[in-house]
């Protein structure tokens, strides 16, 4: 494992991070979940990320589980605020109430007394950003957060917040966007405006939920146990479900092959290129995908395979800028 830190902070992370959106308390039973946590923690991933709002609530609990027992000093666990948890109008968003209290429940299903990385969802364009980023300030001080993040902020929203908190002696170290070959919307901007102001990118989705590994084909129904097969978690990555894309995809298996590597560690390592990109998240429902993705880590792509990879996809790359926090 290769760790690199975050944003201009002196938090060290794991470059291949676990996170749990779409499998703990969902796609995969507990007991197949908490052996793909056993599994990271044995290849030498320390990142574990979750939010309160994965599979209800129910995530965090089963993480909080797999990782009971385990030297809380020698993890990173990061989660998130923002998307509704109940029924109630405080229930949801960035106002104070609903971070405070979401902020302890996430805590009491972690089994943790505090989490490394609290983060912003997405923006909250309901709520003043001066309410937001003071919670999240108190939170840092009261020790219930070490630091905080963003997720799905688009560059003018970065800057606003890295601001404020500057101004509340906090550190906003972090965005969590969506990245990959095929999804490069954070280049033109974010990435530029994160630099500057000292964040590092957490990116989910480097896989494009499962599309760069190359098991979907063009033509082809995709396995009934794949994550495209599943009738809710497919829901999210149908938009890559096409044709012309999945032959594309189709034509970075050479490239993958005269280097060795997995299509899965092909896509890793191209996010890992990006210097701003602090790690990425993988998730797996099986022990031995969690293997295959973290020998990514460390992995050099020169000049050429990267000139070579943009080849093949061509136009199917999506990079306009306003797409943030669309994917």
């Amino acid at each position: 494992m290769e760790f690199r830190r975050l944003g201009r902070s002196g938090l060290t992370i794991s470059e291949i991070a676990y996170g749990n959106w779409l499998t703990h308390g969902g796609q995969v039973e507990e007991d197949a979940a908490v052996a793909c946590v056993r599994a990271a923690l044995d290849v030498g991933i320390t990142t574990f990320d979750t939010a309160d709002v994965y599979a209800g609530t129910r995530a965090e609990t089963v993480l909080g589980a797999a990782l009971d027992g385990h030297r809380r000093e020698s993890i990173e666990l990061f989660t998130k605020v923002y998307w509704p948890t109940g029924p109630g109008r405080n229930d949801r968003g960035l106002g104070r109430k609903h971070i405070i209290e979401s902020c302890h429940a996430s805590l009491r299903r972690l089994q943790t007394d505090y989490v490394d990385l609290y983060q912003a969802h997405r923006y909250d364009p309901t709520v003043p950003l001066e309410e937001t980023m003071t919670a999240f300030a108190d939170l840092v001080r009261s020790g219930k957060a070490l630091y905080i993040g963003v997720s799905e902020w688009n560059a003018e929203q970065i800057a606003a917040g890295a601001a404020l908190a500057r101004e509340l002696g906090v550190q906003l170290i972090s965005n969590q966007p969506q990245y990959s070959m095929l999804w490069r919307v954070i280049e033109p901007e974010v990435v530029p405006t994160s630099e500057q102001e000292g964040l590092s990118q957490i990116v989910w989705s480097p896989l494009a939920q499962g599309i760069l590994t190359g098991k979907y084909r063009p033509g082809e129904q995709p396995p009934a146990d794949s994550r495209a097969g599943h009738p809710e978690a497919g829901q999210s990555m149908q938009r890559f479900m096409t044709d012309d894309i999945l032959g594309r995809v189709q034509q970075l298996r050479p490239i993958a092959d005269d280097l060795g590597l997995s299509m899965a560690q092909l896509a890793l390592a191209w996010v890992l290129q990006n210097r701003n990109v602090a790690a990425a998240i993988i998730g797996a429902s099986r022990p031995e995908q969690v293997h295959d993705n973290v020998a990514a880590a460390g992995v050099v792509l020169d000049a050429e395979v990267l000139a070579r990879i943009d080849e093949a996809l061509g136009d199917v790359v999506e990079r306009d800028p306003t797409k943030t926090a669309r994917g």
